[in-house]
């Protein structure tokens, strides 16, 4: 899982919005939630690619129902360190029905498409955070 420091060691600070571009979302047209553009890290494009792909695929569109972010610099929450957010390889949906702290609720099978691209998701983890998704690695 990445962290905060393997951030600032490829990118630099986040103000210095290394790396981040204006990004045509694919299947915008088929997963309504999406919108047209995303404000990103060149390194989320692909696997993002891949797992809406894969969502398509599997027609898992209506399953996303909101999206909620990308692009935000902040610290994580109950925290003093950046989120990854800040340097936009990290996403957030369907935040209404995944709140911080709360049980998640987004299926396995759309989990799993992103956890296949190459995203960690935030439900894993011991205070779980079922809205996010960040990338599993910088390579």
């Amino acid at each position: 899982m990445i962290t905060h420091k393997d951030c600032f060691k490829k990118y630099g600070a986040p103000e210095n919005e290394s790396n981040m571009v204006l990004y045509d979302v694919l299947y915008h047209n088929k997963i309504l939630a999406l919108p047209k553009r995303i404000y990103c890290n060149i390194d989320l494009i692909e696997p993002l690619e891949r797992a809406l792909y894969s969502i398509v695929f599997n027609k898992l569109e209506n399953q996303i129902k909101s999206w909620d972010g990308c692009f935000n610099i902040r610290k994580k929450r109950g925290n003093s360190t950046p989120s990854l957010h800040s340097w936009g390889v990290a996403i957030d949906i369907n935040a209404a029905w995944n709140q911080f702290g709360q049980p998640p609720t987004m299926s396995k099978e759309l989990v799993q498409c992103f956890k296949d691209a190459g995203f960690d998701w935030g439900g894993d983890w011991s205070k779980p955070d079922g809205m996010h998704f960040q990338l599993s690695s910088l390579d």
